[in-house]
């Protein structure tokens, strides 16, 4: 496949879910907080997405096998077979019921930030709302056609971010310079933050679902696989720089509320007009929603494909639906309940971070399984990049597991 015949294909699921309100949150804050001198984080993270997600998607497409189904079939034992699928279905289903709750708390306050329903709707109304409609998908919506509406999505939220741009003066060569690995006083946590909400765990199940049966298991069909992640979560990469040169941009203004998003938001509006507010709001309800149909997407594939049989596709129809409908329903109570959105957003985080490591470990191990994979298994090249990932992905969960413990502040 050229580039020039490329087409948006299901790695633009994987930019659909990392770009959510997190993201955006983590990316606004890192903006006002130290100007461009992050950037270099999310170059890091959107290497780090494109290893990890080619590794998936090539597990997928040569074996046919979601990625749970490949890691079970591995394990070696049955009491390992047993904890694994227990360590994974505990992990996503409560990480993304986090998740979830973070992605519809976003959505209700992007639109509260473009005026609608501010004043006749309360935050709770609009998370049901946000919730209601997401099920509605799930329950009437055909896998092909819910990707396409996620492209859009994604799409969209490409136009406001990016538009956005346009719309405020940008400094350009300290953008450039934030390039330069450095750490500007008290950011490493914000670097770190940075990195693991872009490289999150769910979309390692999420996109090796979505690319069972559209790629040929050789040579050409890996490429096209491949080409597809590298543009898409490029796209994503770019989307975050987007939100972190719009908070760079407005870095120095005063707080106006002590929200990153409604700060970033309002900002933008005093320096560069109302336009600029209404972009950054709309890219903020479409990164929410999105995210709002990925996770109990990626959480009923992952169910599905332990319990559903591998002859049995009206189970497994079964299992998918039911079990994202409930990671819907979770996460909508949650948001319902939420006294802060964004408080519920860092929290989401924190809950799918510490997950991160280990299916980073179990991910390398099953690439590189020539048993399984034959020629198309990791060489000396991917195990080296993929191991760096692994390491980083560690240290970031040894960091949320110490802050949470009180331990590292």
């Amino acid at each position: 496949m050229s580039l020039t015949s490329y087409r948006p294909g299901p790695a633009m699921l994987v930019t659909a879910a990392f770009i959510g309100p997190g993201t955006v949150t983590a990316c606004a804050s890192a903006g006002i907080g130290f100007g461009y001198g992050l950037l270099w984080a999310l170059v890091f993270a959107t290497l780090s997405t494109i290893i990890l997600q080619n590794m998936a998607a090539r597990v997928a497409i040569v074996t046919g096998q979601g990625l749970a189904e490949a890691i079970l079939a591995a394990a070696s034992s049955p009491p390992v077979r047993w904890a694994t699928a227990a360590l994974i279905f505990a992990a996503l289903g409560i990480g993304n019921s986090a998740y979830q709750a973070g992605n519809i708390s976003g959505t209700g306050l992007g639109l509260a930030l473009l005026g609608i329903g501010d004043d006749l709707v309360s935050p709770p109304l609009r998370a049901l709302a946000t919730g209601a409609v997401a099920a509605a998908l799930v329950i009437v919506g055909k896998p092909g056609w819910l990707e396409k509406l996620l492209i859009a999505l994604v799409l969209a939220m490409a136009l406001a971010f990016i538009g956005g741009l346009i719309v405020i003066d940008v400094d350009w060569s300290a953008a450039a310079a934030g390039l330069v690995p450095s750490l500007p006083a008290d950011s490493l946590f914000t670097a770190i933050a940075l990195i693991g909400t872009t490289v999150v765990p769910y979309n390692l199940f999420l996109h090796a679902a979505s690319v069972r049966g559209q790629f040929s298991p050789d040579g050409e069909g890996i490429a096209a696989a491949s080409m597809d992640t590298a543009i898409s979560v490029t796209l994503g990469g770019i989307l975050s720089m987007a939100v972190v040169i719009m908070g760079a941009a407005t870095s120095a203004m005063a707080a106006a509320s002590g929200s990153p998003l409604e700060d970033i938001a309002l900002r933008l509006e005093e320096l560069f007009g109302p336009p600029a507010r209404i972009v950054f709001a709309l890219g903020l309800v479409g990164a929410g929603f999105s995210s709002s149909l990925t996770a109990p997407l990626a959480t009923g594939y992952v169910l599905a494909e332990m319990l559903g049989g591998s002859g049995d596709p009206a189970r497994r129809t079964r299992i998918f639906k039911r079990t994202a409908l409930a990671v819907i329903a979770i996460g909508t109570a949650f948001a319902v309940l939420a006294v802060n959105p964004v408080e519920l957003i860092l929290i989401a985080q924190s809950a799918n971070g510490l997950l991160l490591p280990i299916l980073a470990a179990f991910l390398l191990w099953v690439a590189s399984r020539r048993e399984s994979l034959g020629s198309f298994a990791n060489g000396f090249v991917a195990n080296l990049a993929g191991g760096l990932v692994v390491l980083v992905c560690t240290l970031l969960g040894l960091r949320l597991i110490l802050r949470a413990a009180g331990v590292w502040p």
